[in-house]
């Protein structure tokens, strides 16, 4: 007999998400359920689908529990295609909004939630008008692939930075440029990472710096995902690849446009090296029951 469960839609500048609870981690699907889930003709539609667990129900929550006893609560999550993801920025703030909207946790404004994913704990702060979550340290990671894409003019070397899962960035020359990839395929990286990679196409506002804030612009090929309208810990990496880019008088502080929107990312020091933190609005947009 085929059970049911309730669920929210939700998403962070138009990355959008499937959420439902599993606190007891008693009900986690199949690759083939939550692919169909996330389909857009045939399912919900979505670019991933994210469990509410609590870390101590699932064999990846003891790692988070060992990191921070306080990380009660884990974010489940896997792509479109049921791949399952290690990270994300944008999914991280919206499972926060839904903790809080479903009753599943209380947090007073300004204050900090540890969240365990499968990239280490993530602390989330709510904000006025949204949540930031410090996304921990950083890493150059991948060296300089050879990016091709679709209506991409020439092959261009890309950046490896990993912010929890793998991005490669790639800094094209304009607007046009940029408007003009084609991302219904997914980019081709020579050599390919092993775990394949999250592709950023990125070009500079003009100016770059105003009032001391970098600004860019971006877009992204999620793996196992496709093009989305925005990947929070993309806009990371991209702000990362511009600031390394600049050069040491470049700012700390970045605005990245994304096609669902603004996101902020700030850098700071942290005890156990530099750190980056991701800002932005979360939204719930409906809620429904499904039959799985």
């Amino acid at each position: 007999m085929a059970a049911s469960i309730r669920f929210t839609k939700g998403h962070g500048t138009g990355n959008d998400f499937v959420l439902y609870a599993d606190p007891e981690g008693e009900h986690g699907l199949s690759v083939e359920q939550l692919a169909a889930i996330a389909d857009r003709r045939f399912g919900v539609g979505a670019d991933g689908v994210i469990r509410a667990v609590r870390s101590a129900h699932l064999p990846d929550g003891d790692a988070a529990l060992v990191e921070d006893p306080d990380a009660e609560w884990f974010m489940d999550y896997v792509n479109s295609d049921g791949s399952v993801s290690e990270m994300c920025g944008n999914g991280i703030r919206v499972f926060v909004k839904y903790l809080l909207e479903t009753g599943l946790a209380e947090l007073a404004p300004c204050q900090s939630i540890p969240i365990g994913t499968r990239a280490g704990v993530r602390d989330v702060q709510r904000l006025a008008d949204g949540f930031a979550a410090d996304l921990g340290r950083w890493r150059l990671d991948g060296g300089e692939p050879l990016v091709r894409a679709r209506e991409l003019p020439v092959a261009r070397p890309g950046l490896g930075i990993n912010v929890g899962n793998p991005h490669v960035v790639v800094a094209v020359a304009s607007d046009d440029e940029l408007d003009g990839i084609d991302l219904s395929r997914a980019p081709e990286l020579e050599p390919a990472p092993p775990a394949g990679a999250n592709v950023e196409f990125v070009v500079p506002r003009d100016p770059l710096v105003v009032d001391g804030i970098g600004r860019i612009r971006m877009r992204v090929h999620e793996r196992g995902s496709g093009e989305t309208l925005s990947c929070g810990t993309g806009a990371v990496a991209a702000a990362l690849a511009v600031r390394h880019w600049a050069g040491p008088s470049a700012p700390d502080e970045w605005r990245v446009e994304v096609p669902g929107g603004v996101l902020g990312v700030r850098m700071f020091a942290a005890e156990d090296g530099e750190h980056v933190a991701l800002s932005g609005p979360a939204e719930l947009v409906f809620e429904g029951e499904l039959r799985v």
